[in-house]
């Protein structure tokens, strides 16, 4: 394909998720207690994404990549030294939360009027690309929103590969019950994909790259603009999860009869 592609890949930061997770009650609703002090990462399902749009984007010459991303403008900042060295992308940022209780609905509309202002974004060799699910907040639907938003109508969930083939169809393999796959034909863009796990390993740091995404994501996050996005539940309480441990030492008991207590004891 002679043109090449335009990949808009929609992607955020999560907390790294060594970290223990605490939820409190904010100014604005529910949150995680010391948010913005936690380490974060880019989304994995995100980062599958942003990987394959790498490499759909090497082997079509005239491609460009651009990376959507909402979330506070201090901490894509900070995620953006490790993620802009892995892949040559244009960031589009979008100064807001992230948290895992933001609504899918109003977090499809903000990253659907930011796509729409991209300048030169070509509609017609758009793919968009996403995660089919998030790490912090498993709706599995912001993808599907942010398509019908955009007039795409080609979708495409929990994919794990993608071809095109000579005439710029694409051959698309996604995942359904009992471990299989379903093959989809598409005649081309626009189309939305919004990836599982892919296939593909993550790419080792490029300190060139790095700088010359840095060059133009510094200015971008210092004209990021504001894009409030609303709680999608209101919590009377929120807390973590209480934990309980009964131990007893029994000798000599048979496997029937520990299967028995635990199932009662499961019971109860």
């Amino acid at each position: 394909m002679s043109t090449g592609f335009h990949i808009v890949v929609c992607g955020s930061l999560v907390p790294d998720p060594l970290q223990t997770l605490a939820p409190a009650q904010g100014p604005a609703g529910p949150a995680l207690k010391n948010e913005l002090m936690l380490p974060a990462i880019l989304d994995p399902f995100a980062a599958h994404s942003l990987y394959e749009a790498a490499a759909l984007a090497k082997k079509t010459p005239g491609s460009k990549i651009w990376l959507v991303s909402l979330g506070n403008k201090a901490k894509l900042q900070q995620l953006m030294m490790t993620v802009a060295q892995k892949v040559a992308f244009e960031l589009v940022p979008l100064d807001g939360p992230a948290s895992g209780f933001t609504d899918s609905f109003e977090v499809a509309a903000a990253l659907a009027a930011a796509i729409e202002k991209i300048p030169g974004l070509d509609r017609s060799r758009l793919l968009l690309f996403g995660g089919c699910s998030s790490a912090s907040r498993d709706a599995g639907v912001t993808m599907q929103m942010v398509g019908e938003r955009l007039g795409i109508l080609d979708q495409f969930l929990a994919v794990d590969e993608l071809k095109v083939q000579e005439d710029g169809a694409l051959h698309i393999l996604e995942r359904i019950e009992g471990g299989q796959y379903q093959a989809s034909a598409c005649a081309g863009p626009p189309a939305v994909l919004a990836w599982a796990t892919g296939n593909l390993p993550e790419p080792p740091n490029n300190p060139q790259i790095g700088m010359q995404n840095m060059r133009a994501i510094m200015p971008a996050l210092q004209k990021a603009q504001a894009a409030p996005v609303a709680a999608g539940a209101l919590f009377a309480s929120v807390a973590l999860p209480a934990q309980q441990r009964q131990t007893r030492v029994v000798k000599n008991a048979s496997v029937e009869e520990i299967a028995q207590e635990l199932a009662a004891w499961i019971k109860g």
